[in-house]
């Protein structure tokens, strides 16, 4: 292991994606953990992240697993797919097949983005040569010899080496030697006069590779052929999902007889129930690796005999549209797959080969490609040197090399020194170790064996934040987080700034990530969100105490849909000073809140709490908003005075006054006193938008529709002044209630709303409050098809976006259509439990002036009035509301047939 107390030197052999990958997980697990570290890539090839498999440029090629299952990151599954939507291919899913060039340039950038994060703690070498042969060296050291002439002492060495190349030992020795067998297929250059003529192929073997060539050498007039000892193609992807299972139980300490009837079972059991083999098979995946283990040698041996070639089919697919390409080449006849094995070749007089098979047929061919997948044991130069001086062995059956876990051994079973393996040479111990899935899995598990924790220094006293709780950091990142939170807590702008500062002064602060992740899943703050909540959960597991874990936690199960309200909660109860974990919790005009927390619920929450703040502005004006959300204005505006008093910028306390004068039917004075701290005290604040749409139902209220057009257009318009989904929640919900009551006539500027904002947000938002808002802008903007892509979302999200949302989504997409009483009833149906999607009563009356405008479309004015007095106190109408919901119902029966 390294000592983190000098600058250490860690070399990789091969820079394909095993060794890309390393590559990644040790400049950012240096980075985070601020370890010094000298970064040696040592390959001949012109670019890293390519290797054998992704520097074919063939757009045939693709790669055999999803895009959703091939991120560099195993804890961030949909880096890929991210990336590939940044890179010109917005539309493509976690389901879609990306070619193996694409993902070369993907590996190739993401090495790339993390050295330049890891700059100044992480130097980088790319050294284009190959390593021939490794020694040790007295200070426990090793010495790589380069093809150069060059020596290069290290730390530790990493041989990211990929799979052996084909050994050619089942081809006569009249074939190995005829310039028209081709042993390395993928060579550079090396098929350029196969793909010239257009004479028939033999591809010996049928495998994913004989596949790549099939697709590459299929043209009209040309026949190939693929043979291998069991004939099999492998086998497909589906087409859509197909299910999910979990492996069945008594796959442990069991015989190869009882470990094969269970599997087929199994795989019989998913026929059954999703009518497809795969949901089974994929469920063994995280288990092989061990079931592999439990097995004796013989039954190894007797696996591979008997199922090898079957399993390999089975588990490693191709891509549908490859298997579509390979069918219809078959049904042309251009392909041939034959069962056998090659007796012999021989030359004929037209220069072509004639290869007798074992079969009995014999195939005039031009050209015999060599197809049969890897080696069993790695075989470079410097594989050969060290099994020569016995630093590495044969592994299990022979196949890779003995490690123990991942670290070479000796045939004794001893540590050689500080040699690492991954990948390929790791087949004879794991089984399944070619993929990316497993592979990444391995890489980052090297980065924490080879940059262990630096130890804390005892008595150093940690920092604190503005309540006085201990923070995991270092003075320069605790003073960068404390200006976030409290830019949070006032609700000012330049929070994510603050946050996105702290963790660049410590990349390691699992809080700072976090409230990066919390922004971005809540507020649509410019955040990689899976990213920021990836570093957040390997900051947390390795330098965070237990209320920053448990913070961590609870922000990854809210951006997951699992439980995070509920986790809130508990973590609240426990750590009751935590600001930025009540900010979320309560919802106000920062955060959308816990979506099931009653006013009661919060109110005990907020005295729960109120030990720990003292009477402190920011739990003052929580408490303010609250009352008025109960109706209790006079205390909840005595509330709110006293909180400005004590901080006249607090966002909050200004938010809650708004909501005190509206409710209250206080129009003109509300807007006066606003407008006047929206131009002044107010120009810093994250939410200006909100503040001036609260102006606008003000002018609404009081039937100025003049005012409501002048301020959407100088302080509400989407592009000039409001972006992402402020221009849901805001732009388009003032514009849409303008049209219902009949306050806005002429061009109905809905579309710069819809331009505003990310197809993803509004299509598939993360959180039910936003989908809310997005259904009323997609709503205004009569557009049928995007709203039932949202309500198609909603059902497969979250509990209140399934229960809440999608049947809004109906109701909407029935509006639309002018199906008035249908629309009215689903409206009808959910006011009951619409506080669950969160935000206050005022944001949330849009649904219900919604339903009003059906009612009266309907003709149905008089249902229109019951219909207020009946839900206004289920809403939270305060004492201005009724009024202004007759003048709803009034203006729309004036304009409405």
């Amino acid at each position: 292991m390294t000592d983190v107390r000098k600058r250490h030197t860690v070399a990789i052999v091969g820079a394909g994606a095993a060794g890309t990958l390393t590559a990644v997980q040790l400049c950012e697990t240096a980075h985070r953990r601020r370890t010094p570290l000298d970064l040696v890539l040592i390959d001949p090839a012109p670019e890293a992240g390519r290797g054998t498999a992704y520097a074919t440029r063939d757009p045939r090629h693709r790669l055999n697993v999803p895009a959703g299952n091939m991120s560099a990151y195993p804890d961030d599954p949909g880096h890929f797919v991210r990336w590939l939507c940044r890179h010109g291919e917005p539309t493509v899913t976690g389901a879609d097949f990306a070619t193996r060039y694409r993902y070369g340039a993907y590996l190739a950038d993401t090495l790339g983005q993390a050295v330049v994060r890891a700059h100044g703690t992480v130097a980088v070498r790319r050294l284009r040569t190959l390593a021939e042969s490794c020694t040790g060296t007295p200070d426990g050291r090793v010495e790589l010899h380069l093809a150069d002439g060059g020596p290069l002492a290290v730390d530790s060495a990493v041989l990211a080496t990929g799979p052996a190349g084909a050994g050619a030992g089942w081809a006569p020795p009249a074939l190995r030697t005829s310039p028209r067998f081709v042993g390395t297929p993928w060579a550079p250059d090396v098929l350029d006069p196969v793909r010239d003529s257009l004479d028939d192929v033999l591809l010996v073997g049928t495998g994913l590779t004989a596949v790549d060539l099939a697709l590459t050498l299929d043209r009209p007039g040309r026949t190939v052929h693929a043979l291998s000892r069991s004939g099999l193609l492998p086998q497909p992807h589906a087409l859509g999902p197909a299910g999910t299972m979990t492996a069945p139980d008594g796959l442990d300490d069991t015989s190869l007889g009882r470990l094969r009837r269970a599997v087929y079972r199994h795989v019989s059991r998913s026929v059954r129930t999703h009518g497809d083999w795969r949901p089974g098979l994929d469920s063994l995946r995280p288990h092989t690796a061990r079931l592999w283990r439990s097995l004796t040698p013989e039954e190894r041996e007797e696996f591979l005999a008997r199922e090898g070639a079957l399993w390999n089919t089975h588990r490693h697919r191709m891509a549908p549209a490859t298997a579509e390409h390979l069918s219809r080449a078959r049904t042309a006849r251009r392909l041939h797959v034959h069962t056998g094995t090659v007796l012999r070749a021989t030359d004929t007089e037209d220069g072509s080969l004639a290869v007798e098979l074992s079969n009995g047929q014999v195939l005039h061919v031009g050209w015999v490609l060599d197809c049969t997948g890897p080696g069993r044991r790695p075989d470079t130069p410097l594989w050969q040197a060290l099994f020569a001086a016995g630093l590495a062995v044969p592994g299990p059956l022979g196949m890779g090399v003995a490690t123990h876990d991942g670290q070479l051994a000796d045939a004794r079973g001893r540590l050689t020194g500080p040699l690492f393996t991954l990948g390929a040479p790791r087949r004879g111990e794991l089984w399944e170790t070619t993929a990316i899935p497993e592979i990444r899995v391995q890489a980052a598990e090297l980065a924490q064996r080879l940059l262990p924790l630096p130890a804390r220094r005892r008595g150093s006293r940690r920092p604190v934040d503005g309540q006085g709780l201990p923070l995991s950091t270092h003075a320069g990142a605790a003073a960068a987080y404390r200006s976030g939170l409290d830019r949070v807590l006032k609700v000012r702008s330049g929070a994510e700034d603050a946050f996105a500062r702290a963790v660049a002064l410590d990349p390691g602060f699992a809080l700072g990530h976090a409230a990066l992740a919390l922004l971005g899943h809540e507020c649509a703050a410019a955040v990689d969100v899976p990213r920021a909540l990836a570093d957040a959960q390997r900051s947390a597991r390795e330098r965070a105490d237990e209320r920053e874990r448990s913070f961590v936690d609870v922000i990854t199960r809210r951006v997951t849909g699992d439980d995070g309200d509920e986790a809130l909660v508990r973590h609240l109860r426990a750590h009751r000073g935590d600001a930025l974990a009540l900010a979320a919790a309560v919802p106000t005009i920062a955060f959308s809140g816990v979506s099931d927390l009653q006013d009661d619920d919060a109110l005990r929450l907020l005295d729960l709490t109120s030990p720990a703040y003292d009477g402190h502005w920011f739990h003052t004006s929580l408490l303010a908003f609250l009352r008025q959300e109960q109706g209790r204005l006079h205390e909840a505006g005595e509330l709110a005075h006293r909180a400005l008093a004590a901080e006249p910028a607090s966002g909050h306390a200004v938010h809650a006054l708004a909501h005190v004068h509206y409710e209250s039917g206080a129009h003109e004075a509300g807007r006066d006193w606003l407008d006047g701290w929206v131009s002044g005290r107010g120009r810093g604040a994250v939410h200006r938008a909100h503040f001036s749409w609260h102006i606008a139902l003000h002018e609404l209220a009081l039937d100025d529709p003049d005012a409501v057009r002048r301020r959407w257009f100088a302080q509400l318009a989407p592009g000039r002044v409001v972006s992402g989904v402020r221009a849901l929640v805001d732009s388009g919900s003032l514009l849409w209630r303008a049209r219902v009551s009949d306050s806005w006539q002429g061009d109905f500027p809905v579309a710069g709303v819809l331009e505003a904002v990310q197809r993803d947000v509004l299509e598939r938002p993360q959180t039910a409050f936003t989908a809310l808002h997005a259904a009323v802008a997609l709503t205004a903007a009569g557009d049928l098809a995007a709203l039932r892509r949202l309500r198609d979302h909603a059902a497969g999200a979250d509990e209140v976006q399934r229960e809440v949302v999608a049947p809004l989504c109906e109701a909407f997409a029935a509006l639309v259509e002018e199906r008035f009483r249908e629309a009215a009833r689903g409206l009808d149906a959910l006011l009951p439990v619409l506080r669950r999607v969160g935000g206050s009563a005022a944001q949330r009356e849009v649904v219900e002036e919604t339903l009003l405008y059906a009612l009266v479309s309907d003709g149905r004015c008089e249902a229109a009035r019951r219909q207020t007095a009946q839900h206004g106190p289920v809403l939270g109408v305060g004492e201005g509301e009724g009024h202004l919901r007759d003048e709803v119902v009034g203006r729309v029966a004036g304009v409405v047939p």
